[in-house]
């Protein structure tokens, strides 16, 4: 059975062609689909994708309704354990991200996402996909009018593993984190490999400040991601963070760092 959502949007897409006085066959040549593509696709014998519902958007000149409700749908289908946490994500003012061996998610490229998420044989592609497109509608909140300041804290470590398959991916990865790190609400320090045992080598974590001034975080494992709002836990996470980014370099120093390993993998 369906998503509520996904259901919606087949009904709204329905709807707004009737709207437009066009028929399958006039629908589908605007939109550069068969008439039978776009009759599987209103009755979900065939599954839409954002291409399609983006032309539709157009040609029905809906305001990017559909697209929006795809946006939702694929939240839907994320881990119920997240959602608490996109919640906070989206109405942070300020951000403090930390991962000992992965690209934090609001600073990976849509190549990178894919790598990582089909590290989990146990998905399928459709999954594979849903997730890259939920993580990249994460990333909006960098770019809306008003976004939050992001500090992220990066092990150098995770800039050299090398595989030379990704050699390409890496580089375009780098790039950029290059390009966000020089965006005036975004600042990208890097643990640089001199540094020994420290306490972040204990799992990756994220605080986010909410509009009303109170912190909250996230801890991830293997399984779930804990969201954790208790102000003892709260204060320890913020005292970790100030130990591990006090290790990190300054703001300029891991740009051009980043430059100079950006380099090496192309």
């Amino acid at each position: 059975m369906e998503e509520p959502t996904a259901e919606l949007i087949r009904a709204q897409l329905r709807r707004l062609r009737n709207v437009a006085g066009l028929n399958q066959e006039e629908f589908g040549r605007l939109v550069h689909y068969s008439p039978s593509m776009v009759s599987a696709v209103e009755t979900g014998s065939r599954p839409y994708d954002r291409l399609f519902l983006a032309r539709a958007d157009e040609v029905l000149n809906s305001g990017g309704l559909l697209v929006s409700l795809l946006n939702m749908a694929e939240r839907e289908g994320l881990p119920s354990w997240l959602r608490p946490w996109l919640d906070a994500e989206r109405n942070a003012r300020q951000l403090r991200c930390f991962h000992p061996t992965l690209i934090p998610a609001l600073l990976q490229t849509e190549n990178y996402a894919r790598a990582v998420i089909r590290c989990d044989d146990l998905l399928s592609d459709a999954d594979v996909e849903s997730r890259v497109a939920a993580r990249m509608d994460r990333q909006e909140v960098l770019r809306q009018p008003s976004p939050p300041q992001l500090v992220a804290v990066l092990d150098e470590g995770m800039l050299h593993r090398r595989e030379e398959s990704f050699r390409g991916l890496m580089a375009q990865q780098i790039e950029h984190l290059v390009v966000c790190a020089e965006r005036p609400h975004i600042s990208i320090h890097v643990l640089p490999l001199q540094v020994g045992l420290h306490i972040g080598l204990s799992g990756p974590f994220t605080l986010a400040r909410g509009a009303e001034g109170g912190w909250v975080a996230s801890m991830e494992c293997q399984l779930t991601t804990s969201v954790i709002d208790g102000d003892a836990d709260v204060a320890t996470l913020q005292s970790r963070w100030e130990m591990i980014r006090s290790e990190a370099l300054p703001r300029r120093q891991s740009l051009e760092l980043l430059k100079e390993v950006e380099t090496s993998w192309i």
